[in-house]
């Protein structure tokens, strides 16, 4: 009989532990939201920070990465929000300010007719069922430690009601921000909520080093109705050396509804975005795109997992890696079509472009199909810049240097382009440029 082996917990497991049992009394939540977060965190605990042996993880091994275990961040003074002011007052409108993960409605913009916007802290206080319910988001199958650790933690978020049949197709922001004098740790959990026929756009950001620096575990669930429209973009961008940014995005579409979600990410430190959709009502549309600018040591994660629950469905999963010195990239994707779902179509593509020998890049697409009438595949391409593209370039007299950055460009920018705002694919395109730029300096 064989005996299993229990891993001695590591020193940021033992400080996460402690840190709980410090903060829980005072995170906010009536008491059967206190029940349930002592439930997240013994589920934690029992799994542990996530390693190699666990599949979703084989190639972010976070319990030999996450060395230690960062304190959580202090809810920021009047006076810190007050020195923020001026700096978010620079931001466009509408905007919703998280400041260490605490929702600032002070620094934050007039909102538009047909939205209302709550803080977490006020939901889990009041305890209603549908709101604790949406905020649990059960129906992701998200068994992820790491989620668990921010049911168990997470100290503010917002909750957006976009209302059925309203129009807001211009940018609506998510800001992030920080003021933590010392390097801390964020947890946040964030619940949009999009009605029927309802067009909404949104947009997520960093203010200064806020979630570029120290340890940040963001949830953001959204629930897309029927017949609504929903577009998302995410700029996870200018990370920070010894910074971890863990970004869990749970979708749920409803009847004909469709979504279109872009990231783009840069910087240092060690950024995983994990991506679960689900296709609940028939004839939905959903495209999920990233790209992922890497150099130095850094190493970015992004891991998804689609299921199709319904008939006459269409995804789209489009991610693409440039990877540069010693650069890690990691893409896992796995659809899977349930029994149900027949007339599935959909498409999973995974580019990498490796500019070093050292460059390392990790891709395993996946498909599970149930049903019998689907039109599914997946590819995944690594390699490294055409020569005949590069000669053809230089052959009309630009210097290799700079036909190598235009061919970057456009091998990052083709996603970007598909965005669909003006505004966002400009700052977008110019992260890129500033990206390849950097890199022609070092």
């Amino acid at each position: 009989m064989s005996i299993p082996v229990i891993p001695t917990p590591t020193a940021a497991e033992n400080a996460l532990a402690e840190a709980f049992r410090e903060a829980k009394a005072n995170l906010p939540g009536n008491p059967a939201v206190a029940e349930q977060r002592a439930q997240a965190f013994a589920a934690f605990a029992r799994a542990g920070l996530p390693n190699r042996r666990i599949e979703a993880w084989h190639y972010t091994d976070l319990r030999n990465l996450m060395r230690r275990a960062l304190p959580l961040a202090p809810i920021p003074t009047d006076q810190q929000i007050a020195k923020l002011s001026a700096e978010a007052g620079k931001l466009p409108s509408p905007r919703l300010v998280l400041v260490d993960g605490i929702f600032v409605p002070e620094l934050s913009g007039p909102l538009p007719a047909g939205i209302k916007v709550m803080s977490v802290a006020a939901a889990l206080a009041q305890g209603t069922p549908a709101l604790i319910e949406g905020l649990a988001a059960a129906w992701a199958e998200a068994d992820d430690a790491m989620v668990s650790l921010n049911a168990a933690l997470m100290q503010d978020g917002l909750v957006i009601d976009v209302a059925p049949g309203t129009k807001h197709e211009a940018p609506f922001h998510i800001v992030y921000a920080t003021v933590a004098s010392e390097p801390a740790a964020r947890f946040s959990r964030s619940l949009v909520r999009v009605g029927a026929g309802a067009r909404f756009r949104f947009n997520e950001i960093s203010l200064g080093q806020g979630g570029r620096t120290g340890q940040t575990n963001n949830v953001l669930i959204v629930e897309v109705g029927d017949d609504a429209h929903v577009a998302h973009s995410l700029s996870l961008t200018g990370t920070e050396p010894n910074s971890l940014r863990l970004e869990t995005f749970l979708a749920k579409l409803g009847a004909r509804a469709q979504f279109d979600s872009f990231a783009l990410i840069t910087g240092a430190g060690l950024v995983r975005r994990q991506i679960y959709k689900r296709f609940e009502g028939a004839d939905a549309k959903a495209s999920l795109r990233g790209v992922s600018l890497l150099r130095g040591r850094e190493h970015a994660d992004t891991t998804l997992f689609v299921r199709h629950a319904a008939t006459g469905c269409e995804g789209r999963q489009n991610f693409r890696y440039i990877l540069d010195e010693e650069a890690t990239g990691v893409f896992q994707g796995k659809i899977v079509v349930d029994r149900i779902a027949q007339k599935t179509d959909g498409r999973m593509l995974a580019k990498a472009l490796l500019l070093s020998d050292a460059a390392t890049m990790n891709s395993r697409p996946e498909l599970e199909i149930f049903a019998d009438d689907v039109a599914c595949g997946h590819g995944a391409t690594i390699g490294g810049l055409g020569e005949d593209q590069l000669f053809y370039l230089q052959s009309r007299g630009l210097p290799a240097k700079e036909a190598e950055a235009l061919l970057l460009e456009a091998f990052a920018a083709e996603l970007i382009d598909e965005i669909g705002d003006e505004d966002l694919i400009a700052d977008y395109r110019t992260d890129v440029a500033a990206w390849l730029a950097g890199r022609a300096e070092a």
